[in-house]
């Protein structure tokens, strides 16, 4: 197969190995995106794409390929409705690209519609991974459990209740996380992980996902 990685090293690390029975080419981080790239890609790995979201009016015109986008920050079908774009997109779906979680399985992913599902599972197949489906919406699961720790972790450090190390620690004894949130939140960046918080809270007006005024402030350092 044909496949075009888009984004970070840190993102599509591991990818390189754990795809190699399959053609890979690399598109220059901070370029822009063209039809000429996708021409002949049978899939396009976009571990970037919340970032970039008009993209989808490009990947929405290219029917030979399918397309597996970054979407924690956002949410396919209202990013298909800003951009005037058609449903149903039937070779799209959304993927949680954090560092370390395309090296691991099962991918966490989402459809915008269902007639995505059999195109979405064949390509899996294809590749060789496992897939947990989950519901297009921000913050997929993982991610915004994730982040909601984070900000919980970061009240306890501004209450003064407990040191960056002794929370880690504490998390990781108490519920066997395999990391704590402050170790997550280095290995994530805090600027991505304040970007889905703002996101989430934009979206549900949920008080858990309020950003806490500590991990802003080291978000902006």
């Amino acid at each position: 197969m044909q496949i075009l990685l888009i984004g970070p090293e840190n993102r599509l690390a591991g990818l390189t190995e754990k795809l190699a029975a399959h053609t890979l080419q690399r598109h220059p981080h901070g370029k822009a995106v063209t039809a000429a790239d996708l021409q002949g890609m049978e899939l396009v790995i976009d571990a970037e794409f919340d970032a970039h979201p008009d993209r989808l009016g490009l990947y929405a015109t290219q029917p030979n390929s399918f397309f597996m986008l970054h979407a924690n920050r956002v949410q396919l079908q209202a990013v298909a409705a800003d951009l005037g774009v058609r449903l149903p997109l039937f070779n799209v779906s959304g993927l949680n690209a954090w560092p370390g979680c395309l090296a691991a399985e099962p991918w966490e992913m989402s459809i915008a519609t269902e007639n995505a599902k059999e195109l979405l599972q064949e390509k899996c197949e294809a590749l060789g991974v496992k897939q947990l489906l989950v519901a297009d919406r921000v913050g997929m699961v993982t991610p915004r459990v994730i982040c909601m720790i984070i900000n919980e972790a970061y009240y306890t450090l501004q209450e003064g209740t407990a040191s960056k190390t002794d929370i880690d620690l504490g998390m990781k004894l108490g519920t066997n996380y395999p990391k704590g949130p402050f170790e997550w939140a280095a290995e994530i960046g805090l600027v991505e992980v304040r970007g889905l918080l703002e996101a989430l809270y934009a979206d549900t007006q949920d008080p858990r996902y309020k950003l806490c005024p500590l991990l802003k402030t080291e978000s902006f350092s």
